[in-house]
């Protein structure tokens, strides 16, 4: 599955602002402090959800994890979107397990040309920055909060 397009001379987060489509994770990860971590050097993989991924969420959670006080859950579902190399899923094969820098693993699965990323798909190509790679997934993703498994959030994010 080839699905690589180069842009031009921009990080992470200046491709995602030209993309135009991914202005709620952006408003997150500034939201989250996290925004000079994304320029910097990388590599980066970026799992990004579109705006329609965050819309898609019980009403209220997004406001809900923007307050002050949920931060570290903030960062922890972002983080979750992250992991510390450029992955090419032109190399990925069958069920792969990658560490995010949040700290857990995500599955990504290569079926033919379907990739998923637990469970949500890869919808369109992905992108090259600078410093790492943006994939499009068609849904936030979440890790396991408070110690819980990750088809359960947990109370704290809704």
């Amino acid at each position: 599955m080839n699905c690589a397009t180069t842009v031009q001379a921009a990080d992470i987060l200046e491709t995602a602002v030209a993309a135009g489509s991914f202005n709620t994770l952006l408003v997150a990860f500034e939201a989250a402090g996290l925004v000079e971590t994304l320029r910097g050097e990388g590599p980066f993989t970026v799992f990004a959800p579109t705006d329609d991924a965050f819309a898609a969420l019980p009403e209220g959670t997004v406001a809900n994890l923007f307050q002050p006080q949920n931060r570290d859950q903030l960062i922890e579902i972002l983080g979750y979107h992250v992991v510390p190399m450029a992955l090419s899923l032109d190399d990925v094969t069958g069920t792969t397990l990658v560490e995010t820098v949040q700290g857990e693993t995500i599955e990504i699965t290569v079926d033919g040309d379907s990739v998923t990323v637990d469970g949500a798909r890869v919808v369109g190509a992905n992108v090259t920055a600078d410093n790492g790679v943006i994939y499009v997934v068609d849904h936030v993703l979440l890790p396991a909060l408070n110690g819980g498994d990750t088809d359960d959030p947990g109370p704290s994010i809704e």
